[in-house]
């Protein structure tokens, strides 16, 4: 398993395997490996080491957490400001899964009941910073409303999708 502490790890990690034409799974604690059909790749690339939250603006209603910080942490750092994650993406521990990270629910798009009426996860990310399969660090949205979520939910998504203004 490779799991890098930085971006600049999960680059050259990405790199690496490009060069070699090494497959990949991207995971980050594996939580969700059982929901979907196993896959057939040389390495396991995990997003776990890539942890924290370094920007909370309670008074704006952003935070910014990386793939490996855990459901459990980006609550906590919510309720101390009396917040928290209005998607309500469920917990699985009483699966006897390991705890969930913030990657893994927005790639998947985990969302509880007030989903109907207030929006999934993707809905509400308003920003990403990722990288891609050709290890280029790429941006999209921003911390403000008005960026176009359509670009966010293509980035977030699972399989690559193309959409029209």
């Amino acid at each position: 398993m490779i799991a890098p502490s930085d971006e600049a790890g999960l680059v050259a990690a990405i790199e690496a395997a490009a060069a070699a034409r090494t497959p990949l799974t991207i995971e980050g604690l594996g939580s969700k490996a059982g929901f979907a059909r196993p896959v057939q790749t040389a390495e396991t690339l995990s997003t776990r080491n890539l942890t924290g939250i370094p920007l909370h603006a309670p008074q704006e209603l952003i935070v910014s957490a990386r793939a490996g910080t855990t459901l459990a942490a980006l609550e906590a750092k919510l309720a101390e400001a009396g917040q928290h994650l209005i998607a309500e993406p469920p917990h699985y521990a009483f699966l006897g899964a390991e705890a969930q990270t913030v990657g893994g629910i927005i790639a998947t798009n985990l969302s509880g009941p007030r989903r109907i009426a207030w929006g999934a996860m993707r809905d509400h990310v308003m920003g990403i910073r990722a990288v891609t399969g050709r290890a280029e660090v790429i941006r999209s949205g921003g911390r403000v409303l008005k960026t176009s979520p359509d670009s966010i939910s293509a980035s977030c998504s699972p399989a690559p999708t193309a959409r029209s203004a």
